[in-house]
């Protein structure tokens, strides 16, 4: 069992996955998309699991982050990169995005999607917002489905029965709606019904649900549509990285005609409508006929000679028959105009307008009867068209639902590769060589500081140029002159190299390692028992010979100056002695850890500020001077302080800044 093998996954959550999802491939398919909001879904796994077992899945959950700090520092850096992305969903899957052993085919998806047009890497940003995950849509319907077989998976959607031996088909015309599935079905299907014998299509049994599926997500399918004619208009670039969605999307070339067929029930609400308004029209035709015929008849004249009174007085039913013939014409053409104007209401149902809508007496009455007939013809008409519609729909959008899932996940990592890009030209990255050691970058730059950084030219190992070549260094220098910022700037280096992306610098080489060890500034002195166990992990890092980048900030903050100097002395030795390490020491205690080795070859860099500028700002040269011992702030930030204090506070900075020229 695939799901079983993956770190922290018992066979009682393998069960609990599959029964969520249905089965085993069902998981592991939505473990490929990254589809973590969906994993946690499942009964006791959280987000923050789903997003571990994902990336697991994926190959990069190994120990290639060695430290909570080189784990914060990924996680900024996936947040910056994830901005780019053109929906939610890509974001999620670029959630995935971990340090890999092989970075090469992502390397090359990358370089692959820049080199696609900056324009249409935007257009597609703004054409693929509304992309999402496809959901199904969690409801029961009013449909029955009579089968022999139990169809467990429908019950959550649907009532499913098993008739018996003894039942008949009719037993079940109590249900409007009845899908009937295997033997025992009516010749003629009643209305509202499906027959759909032993082995139906099965998004026919439930074709309610079929297209429900597609008005649901209908906003992702837009997108679909959206490229399927872009790529048939040919405005779709052939680049591998869009390969695969491409080729995802070659069986969904009639999806858009289709999926416009969704709101095309022009017929069925045709019926519904003239279904609602009959019995209003009916009533008031009728006002009109009594209303034009009683108009006619106010200017209508009959003569009778004196013999004809008296035959009326004499025989009241031929008077009634002579007076019916004077007006039979008016109230027949009434009639005839309400027949009429019937009939073109029911026309657009297809329906026959009958001849007598009216009954024979007078004033005028519409036959109940008749319009009774009308109506439950007009819903039988309703129940044959709905029908109809669900069943045409659901057989061409269910053999389509697959490949939509595939297509979606394949827009989705596609989006990935154009976000990458998008990152990429706006950050100004390129893609760095991967080498066996060390680490250097020129005109490199630290993206997350929230302005446009100075770039740095530095580097360590076998990867930086001649005279750098040298597997540790201590990196001393001015408060607030970049220090840390340039060990962040080479951690970010090499992270994104071992994604297989590319790096903020002009042009960079990336020792491959198995490890990035963050060590960060302490927060002050440790007690006894918290300074052990530092020295502990410390040492343990050091020794180990796995191929690793250690970058520390100021370890000496573990413990007072001078046996912190020594303490460092010897973990650098350490580290020297592992081949395969390169690290870079952060510290204001550089002579004092030089003498503590009793070594005069260990290399010290400084970035050094030259001194205030017309503001009193701090003027640094942020590359650090190669083998230079650099000066701290102090002194500096002192005379800032001269400048703009005033009074005694004044008089006081300036003894101090006195006391730093006899020292010097």
């Amino acid at each position: 069992m695939v799901l079983s093998k993956l770190p922290g996954v018992t066979e009682r959550m393998a069960s609990k996955m599959k029964e969520h999802f249905g089965s085993e491939e069902a998981v592991v398919s939505t473990l490929a998309s990254g589809d973590v909001g969906r994993l946690a879904e499942v009964e006791g796994l959280s987000v923050k699991r789903a997003l571990s077992l994902a990336r697991s899945y994926a190959g990069g959950e190994g120990g290639f982050l060695a430290t909570k700090e080189a784990q914060k520092l990924h996680q900024a850096l996936l947040a910056r990169i994830q901005s780019f992305a053109a929906c939610p969903a890509t974001k999620e899957r670029m959630g995935l995005l971990m340090p890999v052993a092989d970075p090469e085919p992502r390397r090359r998806m990358v370089e692959a999607a820049m080199a696609l047009d900056a324009g249409w890497l935007e257009q597609q940003r703004e054409a693929w917002k509304d992309l999402g995950r496809l959901k199904e849509k969690q409801e029961r319907y009013e449909r029955v489905v009579v089968s022999s077989e139990p169809l467990e998976h429908l019950k959550r959607y649907c009532r499913v029965l098993q008739p018996t031996e003894q039942e008949t088909w009719k037993d079940y015309t109590v249900f409007k709606t009845v899908s009937w599935l295997g033997s025992g079905a009516p010749m003629e299907a009643p209305d509202g019904w499906l027959v759909l014998g032993t082995s139906p299509d099965p998004s026919l049994i439930l074709p309610e649900r079929t297209i429900d599926w597609f008005t649901h997500n209908r906003k992702t399918l837009d997108v679909l549509c959206e490229a399927i004619e872009s790529i048939k208009a040919g405005r779709f670039p052939k680049n591998s990285s869009l390969d695969e969605l491409q080729q995802a999307l070659l069986p969904l070339t009639s999806l858009p005609e289709v999926m416009s067929m969704l709101g095309d029930a022009s017929q069925i609400e045709d019926v519904a409508r003239i279904k609602d308004e009959l019995w209003g029209l009916v009533k008031q035709l009728e006002e009109e006929v009594n209303q034009q015929v009683e108009s006619a008849m106010n200017d209508a004249k009959m003569a009778l000679s004196g013999a004809e009174l008296l035959e009326a007085l004499a025989d009241g039913t031929a008077f009634q028959r002579k007076l019916r013939d004077a007006t039979s014409h008016v109230i027949q053409e009434a009639m005839q105009q309400a027949r009429e104007q019937l009939a073109a209401f029911l026309e657009p149902a297809s329906l026959r307008c009958p001849f007598d809508i009216f009954t024979g007496t007078w004033p005028a009455k519409v036959d109940r009867q008749t319009i009774d007939g009308i109506d439950a013809a007009l819903e039988s008409k309703l129940k044959a068209e709905k029908t109809e519609h669900l069943v045409n729909l659901a057989r061409q959008l269910g053999p389509l639902k697959p490949h939509c899932e595939q297509a979606v996940s394949r827009i989705i990592e596609a989006d990935q590769w154009l976000s990458l890009a998008r990152w990429a030209k706006h950050d100004r990255c390129v893609m760095p060589e991967l080498v066996d050691h060390g680490l250097w970058l020129e005109e490199g730059r630290h993206v997350l500081l929230g302005m446009e950084p100075d770039p740095v030219t530095y580097g360590l190992g076998a990867a930086a140029i001649k005279e750098d070549q040298q597997s540790l260094a201590l990196l001393t220098g001015a408060n607030s002159g970049g220090k840390t910022t340039l060990l962040e700037c080479l951690a970010y280096a090499c992270i994104l190299g071992h994604m297989g992306l590319p790096v903020p610098a002009k042009s960079a080489r990336i020792g491959k390692v198995e490890a990035l060890h963050i060590l960060a500034k302490a927060g002050g002195t440790q007690s006894a028992g918290a300074l052990e166990q530092t020295l502990v992990e410390l040492a343990t890092v050091v020794s180990d010979p796995t191929p690793k980048l250690i970058l520390a900030d100021e370890l000496e903050a573990i413990t007072e100056p001078g046996a912190g100097a020594r303490i460092i002395a010897g973990m650098l030795l350490a580290a020297e002695a592992q081949s395969d390490t390169t690290m870079l020491l952060v510290t204001h205690l550089a002579p004092a850890i030089l003498a503590a080795t009793g070594r005069e070859d260990l290399r010290v860099d400084g970035i050094e500020a030259s001194g205030l500028g017309a503001d009193l700002e701090l003027l640094v040269d942020r590359t650090p001077k190669r083998n230079h011992l650099a000066r701290s702030t102090p002194e500096l930030i002192v005379k800032r302080l001269v400048e703009k204090s005033t009074g005694e506070a004044k008089a006081l900075f300036g003894d101090i800044l006195q006391m730093f020229a006899i020292e010097d």
